[in-house]
């Protein structure tokens, strides 16, 4: 399961390009601006700099604004970086800044049918911001200024069910960041009244979905994800579910990146199904684990001597700098069903201790942030539970499954602060 911005397995998958900052580039920047004012003399660098200048009542300033936004819209990526270039310019030259970085977007903003366009700016300064001069400055401000217009009071929570739109099923299938969606019979399973599929909507986004989540139902807490996926496994009646299963979280705008709506969304889930289904008792995920074969491939045997239990693993690999991605190569090959037991029981530990494991004050594992960022705990971790190419490549099969207990969730936030995130009973002794 993927979440969100705060970060999720979805967003370990969208990151922006991070070139270092390159004089020649910039000026071939500007010199593209040049030439395209000279095809299409507006608008001049004095008019581009009225855009921040000017009053926000101004007219001409306004119907500018408007021109340059349909301009955009339409732009491949080539103009686009030259239009942001022209942006990027202009805004230098403010002195002082202060509020007047801020007029070109509330411009913007006010000319726009929605804020599609505010949040396709932001994805490309985000793209561009190491390459253009400037840049990171201006995306900074947009940031604080679209983390106050999608306020999650601003958000409305809706249900997707197999008799939403077709416009809205396809954004699901273009958008589903977690588990790939093949076919309409996939999407009609996960859509389906057995299941559920909840998304947030902004008023001013034209009905598009900015993070959801698809919930299945259980008499217990489910490890294996191809059950979940597989059209052809029946589900049981929800009415009589005794554990709801967040199976896949995906944001849809890398736009809005850092700005988070996961943990207010499954929380409002929460209620709603609560609402729906009184019999729920329990609430879990099952998630992936998508650093996890980038970090244990990086591990050298001396990194690994507190993890691996058998003896004679940590001496033969006492000195190997290759140890992690050996470990990788068996963990892939045992939930091939390729390996003994013993293997299994280290593949959990080794996963155990990622998961467990802090940088700066978080998890490393942006799933893992996302949720015990949220008050959850880690509860179970699952062997090949997601046997699939990804699944392999990112996981080596494992999953892990994340338990929200409403009254725990302050609890377990005091104790991930404190640097050492809550796991259930039997991960303990691993």
């Amino acid at each position: 399961m993927a979440t969100t911005h705060s970060p999720t397995a979805a967003d370990a998958t969208r990151e922006a390009e991070n070139l270092p900052a390159d004089g020649a580039e910039t000026q071939g920047l500007m010199a593209r601006l040049g030439r395209w004012l000279e095809r299409d003399p507006w608008p001049s660098a004095q008019e581009v700099l009225s855009l921040f200048t000017a009053r926000l009542t101004d007219v001409a300033a306004n119907r500018l604004a408007k021109q340059w936004s349909q301009r955009y819209l339409a732009a491949d990526g080539k103009e686009r970086r030259t239009f942001l270039a022209g942006l990027a310019h202009a805004s230098a030259t403010l002195e002082p800044r202060g509020e007047l970085g801020l007029h070109v977007f509330r411009r913007l903003y006010a000319q726009a049918d929605n804020l599609r366009l505010l949040v396709e700016l932001r994805a490309d300064m985000l793209r561009w911001r190491n390459q253009v001069a400037g840049l990171s400055v201006m995306e900074r401000e947009l940031e604080g200024l679209l983390s106050n217009w999608f306020d999650v009071g601003m958000l409305e929570l809706r249900p997707i069910n197999w008799d939403s739109p077709a416009s809205l099923l396809e954004k699901l299938i273009q958008y589903e960041a977690v588990h790939e969606i093949r076919s309409w019979e996939e999407l009609r399973h996960r859509v389906a009244a057995h299941r559920r599929c909840y998304a947030f909507f902004h008023p001013r986004m034209n009905d598009e979905p900015l993070i959801f989540v698809e919930v299945a139902f259980s008499a217990q807490m489910v490890g294996n994800v191809q059950t979940l996926l597989d059209p052809h496994v029946p589900d049981g009646d929800p009415s009589k579910a005794r554990w709801a299963i967040f199976y896949s979280i995906s944001n849809t705008q890398p736009g809005l990146r850092g700005i988070s709506f996961g943990n207010f969304l499954l929380k409002r889930v929460i209620d709603e199904l609560l609402r729906e289904l009184p019999r729920l008792k329990s609430f879990a995920t099952l998630s992936p684990m998508p650093g996890f074969v980038a970090w244990l491939s990086k591990q050298d045997g001396k990194a690994l001597q507190s993890v691996l239990p058998d003896k004679a693993d940590r001496q033969a690999l006492l000195d190997d700098p290759q140890a992690g991605q050996k470990w990788v190569e068996r963990l892939q090959a045992a939930a091939a069903g390729q390996d003994a037991d013993s293997v299994q029981r280290t593949g959990l530990r080794l996963a155990t201790h990622y998961l467990k494991s802090m940088k700066n004050g978080q998890p490393l594992d942006p799933v893992a942030r996302f949720h015990l960022g949220n008050g959850a705990r880690i509860e179970r971790l699952n062997w090949a539970a997601d046997c699939s190419a990804k699944g392999m490549a990112q996981s080596c099969g494992l999953m892990a499954n994340y338990l929200y207990e409403l009254d725990q969730l302050d609890d377990n936030l005091a104790q991930l602060a404190a640097g050492k995130p809550k796991t259930g009973l039997n991960l303990r002794w691993l």
